[in-house]
């Protein structure tokens, strides 16, 4: 049996709502993101409709504050990432638990010219307007953030 692992996610979607931007104790730079991703479902009729599904997704350092500067509600965007699992206690006691995916890099697909923009941590000094990729190409990676997110 194997004792490795795979934890990889790669979505393609529009922002639901504007990126939150906020800054942890430690002084890191956290960015929450909701994607819907839609697929093609057959309905009980027989036809083929569109139905969304909806990811909540967190971005770190400089990766949260491009994506927070440069995309807004409803604009498409690549994330690769993986995907982290977290509990807490509610104040009234209760357990709740929840999976979001921790994006290493994300792209704007909806960049000027057509052209889609990559932001990844190795982006440090900030965007740079020129640095432009395929659609397709997802690149940068680093985000980090294991001990950020409780």
């Amino acid at each position: 049996m194997s004792h490795s692992s795979i934890n990889r996610v790669v979505l393609v979607g529009r922002l639901t709502r504007d990126a939150e931007l906020r800054t942890l104790p430690s002084g890191r730079s956290v960015c929450n993101l909701r994607i819907a991703c839609n697929a093609m479902r057959k309905d009980a009729e027989g036809v083929y409709r569109e139905r969304p599904s909806y990811f909540d997704v967190d971005a770190f350092g400089a990766i949260a504050e491009n994506v927070s500067r440069y995309i807004r509600k409803g604009g498409r965007i690549a994330v690769d990432g993986r995907l982290e699992w977290r509990e807490w206690v509610t104040a009234e006691g209760q357990r709740r638990q929840a999976v979001s995916v921790v994006a290493d890099s994300v792209e704007f697909l909806d960049g000027p010219g057509g052209a889609g923009q990559r932001v990844g941590e190795d982006l440090d000094e900030g965007f740079d307007e020129h640095d432009q990729g395929s659609a397709g190409e997802l690149v940068g990676v680093g985000a980090g953030g294991e001990d950020d997110l409780f």
